[in-house]
């Protein structure tokens, strides 16, 4: 315990304020963790694919960066070191994230990640979401003694593509054991997606037959994030979408539902830690060494 707190749950840094360097928070960010590229991917098993994110994803890096940035995102990352390291877990839990958020302290260099759909983790991790929101949670206090077996498993094996088998068979067995969504909050979340964010939370409360307070408190507890915050993530996650279509700035937040173009740049400085033009310029060039993209939610 430090100051009280278990480093195990340690809350990571968020907001402006974590950028490196004390310079322009909007002009000296770090390598965003969408710029990296992992060395292998795979498919999860068509049981799993409505419960998780991309896919599963190997790096292996002989020198990582001393700070990565973490976009706001309504997933759920889980990640095993193959090679441990001095900073974080062997194996942990990130909660989802309000806001961007950067993780100081070289990574591993050899780690497997696997983001969690919202409302996937709360069915596959069996515990309330808003308990992890924006914090860092060794795997042995989620799921018990099944985390170092797994540690070790993977450690194990030579070639990714068995490491992500291993994942598959562990989440496969979690699959059925755990809690459902209540029906509300499904409902909920598919007609946050279907109005991209757009549609007020009062009117999906009314859709749903529940209490604009009851939804809230039920929403944020099995996705981990309250609905309003989940509503500006997925309209973001329209504007992310359409960065490689040429488009002035200018459309993109009108065709986002954006009142203004600075209503966008605050989002991105709130989502990302930068400005879109940075944002952007970075991307392009990780995408001359093959970056890898996911989406917020």
């Amino acid at each position: 315990m430090v100051d009280g707190v278990d480093p195990r749950q340690r809350p990571v840094q968020t907001g402006l304020a974590a950028t490196v360097d004390g310079g322009d928070p909007t002009r000296r960010f770090v390598i965003p963790e969408r710029a990296r590229q992992p060395r292998s991917t795979a498919a999860p098993s068509s049981h799993l694919r409505s419960v998780l994110g991309p896919g599963y994803a190997g790096f292996d890096e002989q020198s990582g960066p001393r700070h990565v940035v973490l976009p706001a995102t309504a997933s759920v990352g889980l990640i095993v070191k193959i090679c441990d390291s001095e900073h974080r877990p062997p194996a942990y839990v990130m909660g989802a994230l309000a806001e961007h958020t950067v993780l100081d302290g070289a990574c591993s260099p050899s780690y497997l990640r696997v983001f969690l759909s919202p409302l996937g983790a709360y069915r596959l991790l069996g515990m309330p979401m808003d308990e992890v929101r924006g914090r860092i949670v060794e795997l042995t206090d989620v799921v018990g003694p099944a985390a170092p077996r797994l540690i070790e498993q993977l450690r194990e094996q030579p070639t990714w593509r068995e490491r992500f088998d291993i994942v598959d068979r562990l989440l496969l067995a979690r699959l059925d054991d755990g809690p459902r969504p209540a029906p509300e909050v499904q409902r909920a979340w598919q007609c946050l997606l279907a109005a991209g964010g757009r549609s007020p939370i009062s009117q999906i409360a009314a859709e749903v037959g529940w209490s604009h307070k009851h939804l809230i408190t039920r929403f944020r507890q099995q996705v981990g994030l309250p609905p309003k915050t989940v509503a500006r993530l997925i309209r973001f996650g329209r504007v992310l979408r359409s960065l490689n279509q040429g488009r002035p700035w200018e459309r993109i937040a009108a065709d986002s539902g954006y009142a203004d173009q600075p209503h966008l740049i605050r989002e991105f400085r709130t989502f990302t830690g930068t400005t879109p033009t940075d944002y952007v310029d970075t991307l392009s060039a990780a995408s001359a060494r093959r970056s890898s993209l996911f989406d917020t939610c």
